[in-house]
Protein backbone atom coordinates (compact mmCIF):
# COMPACT_ATOMS: atom_id res chain seq x y z
CA UNK A 1 0.00 0.00 0.00
CA UNK A 2 2.97 2.34 0.36
CA UNK A 3 3.88 2.12 -3.33
CA UNK A 4 1.76 5.08 -4.43
CA UNK A 5 2.77 7.71 -1.85
CA UNK A 6 5.81 6.20 -0.13
CA UNK A 7 5.55 7.70 3.35
CA UNK A 8 1.87 7.33 4.17
CA UNK A 9 -1.22 5.42 3.05
CA UNK A 10 -4.57 6.92 2.08
CA UNK A 11 -7.43 4.91 3.54
CA UNK A 12 -11.17 4.56 3.48
CA UNK A 13 -12.56 2.84 6.56
CA UNK A 14 -15.99 1.21 6.84
CA UNK A 15 -17.04 1.70 10.46
CA UNK A 16 -19.96 -0.72 10.24
CA UNK A 17 -18.07 -3.62 8.67
CA UNK A 18 -14.76 -2.99 10.45
CA UNK A 19 -12.73 -3.10 7.24
CA UNK A 20 -10.58 -0.72 5.22
CA UNK A 21 -9.23 -0.19 1.74
CA UNK A 22 -5.93 1.58 1.25
CA UNK A 23 -3.15 2.47 -1.10
CA UNK A 24 -4.87 4.55 -3.73
CA UNK A 25 -3.75 7.91 -5.01
CA UNK A 26 -7.00 9.40 -3.64
CA UNK A 27 -9.20 8.56 -0.67
CA UNK A 28 -12.01 8.35 -3.23
CA UNK A 29 -10.22 5.41 -4.91
CA UNK A 30 -10.29 3.53 -1.62
CA UNK A 31 -13.89 4.56 -0.95
CA UNK A 32 -14.91 3.29 -4.41
CA UNK A 33 -13.35 -0.11 -3.68
CA UNK A 34 -15.37 -0.42 -0.47
CA UNK A 35 -18.59 0.72 -2.12
CA UNK A 36 -18.12 -1.85 -4.88
CA UNK A 37 -17.68 -4.47 -2.15
CA UNK A 38 -21.00 -3.60 -0.52
CA UNK A 39 -20.20 -0.84 1.95
CA UNK A 40 -22.64 2.03 2.44
CA UNK A 41 -21.25 5.51 1.81
CA UNK A 42 -22.53 6.81 5.15
CA UNK A 43 -20.33 4.25 6.95
CA UNK A 44 -17.11 5.02 5.04
CA UNK A 45 -14.68 7.67 6.30
CA UNK A 46 -11.30 8.83 5.01
CA UNK A 47 -8.04 8.75 6.95
CA UNK A 48 -4.30 8.35 6.48
CA UNK A 49 -1.90 5.91 8.11
CA UNK A 50 1.64 7.13 8.74
CA UNK A 51 3.68 3.96 9.36
CA UNK A 52 6.82 5.71 10.60
CA UNK A 53 4.90 7.40 13.40
CA UNK A 54 2.31 4.60 13.84
CA UNK A 55 -0.29 7.37 13.60
CA UNK A 56 -3.74 7.82 12.07
CA UNK A 57 -4.75 11.22 10.72
CA UNK A 58 -8.35 12.07 9.95
CA UNK A 59 -8.47 14.46 6.98
CA UNK A 60 -9.96 13.69 3.58
CA UNK A 61 -12.25 15.22 1.00
CA UNK A 62 -14.61 12.25 1.42
CA UNK A 63 -15.23 13.38 5.01
CA UNK A 64 -17.04 16.58 3.97
CA UNK A 65 -20.63 15.61 4.84
CA UNK A 66 -22.92 18.34 6.01
CA UNK A 67 -25.81 15.82 6.18
CA UNK A 68 -23.83 13.81 8.72
CA UNK A 69 -22.87 16.93 10.68
CA UNK A 70 -19.28 16.95 9.38
CA UNK A 71 -18.74 20.06 7.23
CA UNK A 72 -14.96 19.71 7.37
CA UNK A 73 -12.16 17.70 5.75
CA UNK A 74 -11.33 16.54 9.25
CA UNK A 75 -13.52 14.03 11.07
CA UNK A 76 -14.93 16.23 13.84
CA UNK A 77 -16.77 13.60 15.91
CA UNK A 78 -14.42 12.05 18.47
CA UNK A 79 -16.44 8.82 18.47
CA UNK A 80 -16.00 8.38 14.72
CA UNK A 81 -12.30 9.22 15.01
CA UNK A 82 -11.92 6.63 17.75
CA UNK A 83 -13.69 3.94 15.73
CA UNK A 84 -11.50 4.67 12.68
CA UNK A 85 -8.38 4.30 14.85
CA UNK A 86 -9.73 1.06 16.40
CA UNK A 87 -10.03 -0.45 12.92
CA UNK A 88 -6.81 0.91 11.40
CA UNK A 89 -4.25 0.30 14.17
CA UNK A 90 -4.67 -3.48 14.53
CA UNK A 91 -4.69 -3.97 10.75
CA UNK A 92 -1.78 -1.68 9.83
CA UNK A 93 0.15 -1.23 13.08
CA UNK A 94 3.23 -2.96 11.74
CA UNK A 95 3.14 -1.80 8.11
Amino acid sequence: MLQVLGTYIKLAVDLERGILAGGGALHADCEAALLEDGSRQKDVWGADWIPGAQQVTFESLINIRPRQNNPSLEILDSGIRGRVAEIVKPLLGEV
